[in-house]
């Protein structure tokens, strides 16, 4: 029996799944997912920026930084500039209508959050295998039984009921969806959390 001791689903923060899928198709209907410079495993719409900056969330900084080891040798490689996620601290403005903000609200009452973002996972895509300066809070909105998150050598599936999960992207992990349909989830860098 694989052991989930990366995977920490938050006991006491529920949301609404109903409402979660009606705001995202309300953005959706709106703004088009930013892919990082042409980056094909990633597609992002960000909630929050740097306060006064619209840069902020563009290009390289929906990405973020990262380190990964791309072939055979097995060498760490530095991917991205580091990015000050404890400067992103204003919701993005043309957004605060929607449930989005009340989710955002109420992740900022528990955690110190830095970039908070809506992610795609297109159709039979995967991420690099990589490893990321902190924890991440996901929220999943869309998914079927083909998304899993890998963190080391345990897969694990999040399933899409308003439940909210901190996995441990200090290791070495990836994400992928074999389904045919999109994975949505809202994921946010936790800044100040500690894996016990």
């Amino acid at each position: 029996m694989p052991q989930f001791d990366d995977f920490h689903k938050v006991a006491d923060l529920e949301f609404d799944i109903v409402k979660l899928r009606k705001a995202l198709k309300e953005v959706l209907s709106k703004k088009k997912y930013d892919s990082a410079n042409e980056t094909k495993y990633i597609a992002a719409i960000p909630l929050n920026q740097i306060p006064g900056d619209p840069e902020s969330i563009k290009g390289d900084s929906v990405r973020g930084f990262y380190w990964t080891k791309p072939d055979s040798s097995g060498k760490e490689t530095r991917r991205a500039k580091p990015i000050n996620e404890n400067a992103y601290t204003e919701f993005v403005k043309d957004l605060e209508h929607t449930y989005f903000k009340e989710v955002y609200d109420a992740l900022s009452k528990k955690f110190k959050l830095g970039r908070v973002r809506i992610l795609l996972k297109e159709p039979r895509s995967t991420l690099s295998w990589h490893r990321d300066p902190e924890p991440r809070l996901h929220i999943p909105i869309i998914t079927n039984p083909g998304c899993m998150m890998v963190i080391e050598n345990v897969a694990k599936h999040l399933p899409a009921d308003g439940s909210a999960w901190i996995t441990n992207n200090i290791k070495y992990h990836n994400a992928f969806n074999g389904g045919e349909e999109d994975r949505v989830h809202i994921v946010a860098c936790l800044t100040d959390y500690k894996f016990h």
